[in-house]
This record gives structure tokens, sequence and C-alpha cells, in this order.
């Protein structure tokens, strides 16, 4: 899936080796002011994302009902899919890290800047582990890859390079504008924020931390946008380079038929876009 200011493109490959597509205008939840608003168009992006996400997991569903389903996924068994995979990631990255420090780490310490710099560390563990783990499933290793087609096709776009296959595939499988990165940025700043609101009860913790998680979203969007427009400056760069090392568990280098595929939704946005 590829996205432009107005329309998003998806591109699918059929198991016959025939590459579909699907182009769609980008949610106007996200147009005017609100795009120009800091902070605000962090939270509005990040609505606009999930909701372009469902659509192409829809596109990509209704293909392979084609030929490997009995019958087509509806949107909201997906929205459901995608509703039980936000409440397992809080689950397991808010409330598991937060419940290990306030049984563990609190009964060593006093301190609430040490209990709360703990929850972070924790949390930010469990997130490098859990994308260690994954990364080592087959199935996700192929959607990796394709992560790293979509990589690749950008940056041969944006260094004005031909866009063939050759091409694309001499470029870095790594972004500054990539998700993987975004998130460690959040997890960090959420280290940084939290560690600074005390120690109360335990469900009153949980609530500041659900609370406050849109806020610092909304500043590692702004973080991700100064710094992807500001590439060349070295401070921007030290301060993305473990966001970009980290895209090293979330891509894996392509063949030739996955680059073609982000080629053809690539080039499906500039076609539309222009």
């Amino acid at each position: 899936m590829m996205r432009g200011p107005n329309r998003m493109k998806v591109a699918v490959r059929r198991p016959d080796g025939e590459i579909v597509s699907m182009a769609d205008p980008v949610s106007t939840v996200y147009a005017g002011r609100l795009r120009k608003t800091p902070l605000l168009r962090g939270i509005f992006a990040l609505i606009e994302a999930l909701i372009l996400g469902v659509k192409a997991l829809t596109f990509s569903a209704k293909i392979a009902a084609e030929s490997e389903l009995e019958e087509e996924l509806k949107p909201g068994i997906l929205w459901a899919t995608v509703g039980l995979g936000l409440v397992l990631g809080v689950a397991l990255f808010v409330i598991l890290p937060m419940l290990i420090t306030h049984y563990g780490i609190d009964r060593l310490t006093t301190s609430p800047v040490i209990s709360n710099a703990a929850d972070g560390i924790i949390r930010l563990l469990f997130f490098i582990t859990y994308l260690a783990l994954i990364s080592r499933i087959p199935d996700i290793r192929r959607v990796f890859a394709y992560h790293g087609a979509e990589h690749k096709a950008v940056n041969a776009f944006e260094a004005g390079a031909t866009m063939t296959v050759e091409n694309v595939q001499r470029y870095s499988t790594s972004h500054t504008r990539c998700g993987t990165g975004f998130l460690l940025i959040v997890m960090v700043i959420a280290i940084m924020v939290f560690v600074f609101t005390g120690q109360p009860a335990l469900w009153l913790r949980l609530l500041s931390r659900l609370a406050l998680l849109p806020v610092i979203a909304a500043i590692g969007y702004e973080l991700i946008h100064l710094a992807a427009n500001h590439t060349g400056n070295r401070i921007v760069r030290a301060v993305m380079a473990p966001g970009l090392a980290l895209q090293s568990l979330t891509t894996r280098q392509p063949d030739s038929e996955q680059v073609e595929v982000a080629i053809a939704a690539l080039e499906g946005v500039i076609e539309t876009e222009e």
C-alpha cells in the first residue's frame, strides 16, 4: 500500500502472477487546517492510517478469497480483528509491564522516578523481543519483505531514480518515516513523560497511561515529520539512527516480484495524484 496527499493505491499479486490494484481517496478526516495543525495532525494521521489499513486488508482479503477462501472476509470481521489486536497490544505493552513494575520493581524501591523508568524500559524490551520473535515466522518474514520493498521503492522515487526493479533493488530497506521508528520514538517519549507522573494507585496509573497515549503519539509524529524534512542534519540523523536500526527486524530484502508489486502501488499513487 502506498499513499499520497489525496489518494492511496493498493497492489496485490494474484496466485496466477497477475498484479491487480485498487485506488481510493484519502479520508477527509485529515484535510484542510487539520493537516497543518501541529499535534492535532498526528492524532488524525493515526486514525487515517488505521482506516486506510483496514481498506487495504479488505481488498487483499477479497483477492485471496477468489482462490483460497471459501467465502469473502467481510469488513466487520477485519475491524473486529483490528480491535482485538489493539486490545492485545495494550495488554502486552501497557498492562503487563505495569503489573510487573507494580508487583516487582515497586517492592524494591519507593522512588517514583525509578518505578516509572523501569516500567518504560520493560515495555521497550517487550516491544523489541516481540519484533524479534515474530520476525522468525515464515509468513511474517514474507510480509516484512514486502515492507522492505515499499521502502526501497519510496527511497528510489525520492532519489529521482527510474522506477525499474533493478534500480529499486539498489536502495535501502530502511526509511525515516517508517512506522517502526515511530513506535520506538513513542516508547522513548513515554518513558520521559511518565517518569514525572508519580506513583499513584494501579488503576490510576493505567488510566494516565491510556489518557496520555494520544498526546505522546502526536508528539512522536511531529518528531518524525521534523526528521523527514531535515535528513541532512547530523543531530537529526543521530536521533533517528536507533529507529532505522530497529527496522532491520521489520524489513527483509525483497525478491524481484515483491519489488514489482511495490512499484505498481507507488506508480499508481503518482498517476492518480498527477
